[in-house]
C-alpha cells in the first residue's frame, strides 16, 4: 500500500489502522445527549446536587473530582475540591487531557509521516476538536436505572491505557457493561476515570522529585478512588467493594496502585479496592525519577520551552503557556515510533508513592493484598516492532535493545537474552513457523518486547505472589483470538475490540464480560456462572494454568512456554530496568 512516498505493508495496515481509525473516531463523536427525565443524586465531599442522563443505564458524565491542574498547580500533585459544587449538571464529557498523540521530531524509519502528523495532534484546532484542556480531571459514571442509596452495588473502576501518553475516559463507554451486568444478574456501577498523561502527568527529573511532584498521573487515580470512597455511596454503590480494572498503562496503573505506599491501599482506615484486573500489563522494573533517561526528558523538555536559564526550571513550565508547554512536552519521542516501548513518560519510583522499583515491591511482599485476575495477548510485542526494519542482524539487534532500553546490561546478557528466540520457533507472531517475518529480525524483536514488557513479567508477577502471599487467589490468561491475523497476530490493544468494547459479538467477548462482572461482584469469576456455558476458570496457582481465549471457544494451557527465557530474565532482571 503506497501512500504519497510512505509504503506501509498492508498485512500490518489492515488490523492496527483501522482500530486506530476507530479509536480517533471517539474523539469526534456526538455528545451525550439528555433524555426526558434526570436522575439527581447529593454528595458532601463536595458539596454538591449532581444531575445525571436518565435511561435504563443512567448516566453521569463529567463529575470533576479534583481542582483543576492548570497554572499554579501545572505539574503538581491533584488537590482535592474543597469548595461547593451547588447545583452540578453532569450531562456531557469533561475535556481530554492534552495528548501526546505523535512526536513532531520522530519518524516511524521513512514508513509514516509522525512529523507531519505530529505537527498536526499539536496544533490549538486539533487540541480543541478532540476537547483537550488542562482542566481534565473528570470521571464518568454509569449505574442500573433506578439505583439508590441503599442499593450498595458493587463498583468497577477503570483506568485507561495508552502508553502514560495518549487516551481518555470517554473514549470507554460503560453503559454496555453495566446493561450487560443486570441482564447477569450481577448488577454493577462502571466508573471511568481520566487522568494527567504524557509529560503533564508523568515527566521526570531529579527537579520534579525535589518538588515532590513525581508520578502525577498515579495521584490523579488514586484522588479518584479516594473521591469515590467518599461519595458513592449515595449514587448506590459499595465503597467497601470496588475493583481497579486497567487496560496497558492503565493495567500498569493497577498494579501501581497495588504496590503504592509498599501495599497500603487504604484511605481513612478503609482499603480503596478490593479486587484487581490487569489486561496486558503489570510489573516495570525501572530506574528512579531522577534517573540519567528521566533527567535526559526532563532537559530536552526544559529546552524546547526555552527554560534552560531559567533559574527554576521547574517554575519556568508552570508558567509557559500551554501551546509552549505542549510542543515541549511533546517534543520527545513518542511510544509508537523507532525507540518503542523505551517510552519517555512512564512511572518511575519516587520513594513515596513507589518506594522501589515494582520487582523489587513484589518480592518483599509489599503490594496490597486482593485477589486479582492478569491475563494477556499472544502477540503484545507485534505493534512495537513495525517500526524498526532497518534491524537485519542479530548484532544490530543486540546494539537496538543495549542503546534505546538496557543500558545497565552488557553486551553479553543481552546476546544471551536474544539467543534464547528462534524466528521459525520462538517469532512472533507465535506458532506461524517462519511466516509474517516482516523483515529479517521483525519477529525475535516482537518476541522479544512483548515478553520483557508484558508476558513473561505477568508470570513472574503470578509466580512470586503466589510465593510470598500464597493464600491471596489470582486467575490468568493469554488470548489468542486473532491468531492468524498477517504479521501482527493477537496484538496488544486488541483485546479492547474484543473485551471492552465487544465489537465483534463472539464467545470470547461475552465470556471475558461475564467472568469479570462476576468476579467484581464476588471476587471470584467462576461464582454463580453456568459452568455448561463458561468454563470454570482455574486459580494460576492450580498447575499454573492459563485460560487460553479463542473466538469461539476457550482452552485450558499450561504457564510454561519459553521457560528458559524467562528464567534467564529472572536472574537477570536487575540489568533488565527501563
Amino acid at each position: 500500500m503506497v501512500l504519497e512516498g510512505w509504503t506501509i505493508p498492508l498485512a500490518a495496515n489492515m488490523n492496527s489502522f483501522l482500530f486506530l481509525l476507530f479509536i480517533v473516531s471517539l474523539a469526534f463523536a456526538s455528545p451525550i445527549e439528555p433524555r426526558s427525565t434526570t436522575p439527581v443524586v447529593t454528595i458532601t465531599a463536595p458539596a454538591a446536587t449532581i444531575t445525571g442522563l436518565a435511561g435504563d443505564v443512567e448516566q453521569f458524565p463529567g463529575v470533576p473530582f479534583a481542582q483543576k491542574p492548570t497554572g499554579s498547580l501545572r505539574l503538581k500533585p491533584p488537590q482535592p475540591i474543597t469548595t461547593t459544587l451547588g447545583n452540578y449538571e453532569a450531562t456531557s464529557n469533561g475535556p481530554a487531557c492534552p495528548q501526546f498523540l505523535f512526536s513532531d521530531n520522530a519518524a516511524f524509519n521513512g514508513l509514516i509521516p509522525t512529523a507531519e502528523l505530529g505537527m498536526l495532534a499539536n496544533t490549538p484546532l486539533f487540541q480543541t476538536t478532540t476537547h483537550q484542556s488542562e482542566d481534565c480531571l473528570y470521571m464518568n459514571i454509569h449505574r442500573p436505572a433506578g439505583t439508590n442509596p441503599t442499593s450498595k452495588l458493587p463498583v468497577l473502576f477503570w483506568i485507561f491505557g495508552g502508553a502514560f501518553e495518549v487516551g481518555w475516559n470517554w473514549m470507554y463507554d460503560g453503559v454496555p457493561w453495566v446493561q450487560s451486568s443486570v441482564d447477569l444478574g450481577q448488577p454493577i456501577i462502571l466508573i471511568t476515570v481520566n487522568y494527567r498523561v504524557g509529560g503533564f502527568g508523568f515527566l521526570g527529573g531529579s527537579e520534579v522529585l525535589a518538588d515532590d511532584s513525581a508520578n502525577l498521573g498515579l495521584l490523579d487515580q488514586r484522588l479518584g478512588l479516594e473521591w469515590v470512597a467518599e461519595n458513592i455511596e449515595a449514587f448506590g454503590g459499595d465503597p467497601t467493594k470496588v475493583t481497579i480494572w486497567g487496560e496497558s498503562a492503565g493495567a500498569i496503573s493497577v498494579f501501581d496502585h497495588m504496590a503504592a505506599y509498599d501495599g497500603d491501599n487504604t484511605y481513612n482506615g478503609q482499603p480503596l479496592f478490593r479486587g484487581a484486573i490487569m489486561n496486558s500489563g503489570s510489573i516495570v522494573p525501572a530506574d528512579p525519577i531522577d534517573c540519567p533517561k528521566a533527567q535526559n526528558v526532563y532537559n530536552n523538555v526544559v529546552s524546547a520551552a526555552g527554560c534552560s536559564s531559567a533559574s527554576n526550571t521547574l517554575e519556568c513550565l508552570r508558567e509557559a503557556d500551554y501551546e509552549t508547554f505542549l510542543n515541549a512536552v511533546n517534543s520527545v519521542p513518542f511510544v509508537l515510533g523507532y525507540q518503542s516501548v523505551a517510552a519517555a513518560y512512564v512511572p518511575r519510583p519516587d520513594g513515596t508513592f513507589l518506594t522501589k522499583s515494582p520487582d523489587l515491591l513484589v518480592e518483599s511482599g509489599d503490594f496490597a493484598q486482593v485477589p486479582f485476575i492478569i491475563g494477556d495477548q499472544e502477540d503484545e510485542g507485534t505493534l512495537f516492532a513495525l517500526f524498526q526494519s532497518n534491524i537485519t542482524t542479530n548484532e544490530e539487534l543486540v546494539e537496538y535493545f543495549s542503546f534505546y532500553l538496557f543500558n545497565h546490561a552488557s553486551t553479553e546478557q543481552i546476546q544471551n537474552l536474544t539467543s534464547y528466540y528462534n524466528t521459525n520457533t520462538d517469532g512472533s507472531p507465535f506458532r506461524t513457523g517462519g511466516l509474517w517475518n516482516w523483515y529479517p529480525q521483525f519477529k525475535i524483536l516482537a518476541a522479544l518486547l512483548g515478553d520483557l514488557t508484558f508476558t513473561l513479567t505477568r508470570r513472574s508477577f503470578l509466580d512470586v505472589s503466589s510465593r510470598v502471599h500464597p493464600d491471596v487467589p489470582s486467575w490468568s490468561y493469554l488470548s489468542s483470538y486473532d491468531y492468524g491475523t498477517p504479521i501482527l497476530g493477537t496484538f496488544h490493544t486488541s483485546d479492547l475490540l474484543q473485551v471492552f468494547y465487544g465489537i465483534l459479538p463472539n464467545y470470547a467477548a461475552s465470556a471475558f464480560r461475564a467472568y469479570y462482572i462476576t468476579f467484581v461482584n464476588q471476587l471470584n469469576p467462576n461464582t454463580g456462572l453456568d459452568s455448561s456455558t463458561y468454563a470454570t476458570w482455574p486459580q494460576w496457582s492450580d498447575g499454573n494454568q492459563l485460560l487460553n481465549m479463542y473466538p469461539n471457544d476457550s482452552q485450558f494451557i499450561t504457564d510454561d512456554f519459553r521457560q528458559e527465557v524467562y528464567d534467564f530474565i529472572v536472574n537477570n532482571i536487575l540489568s533488565f530496568y527501563i
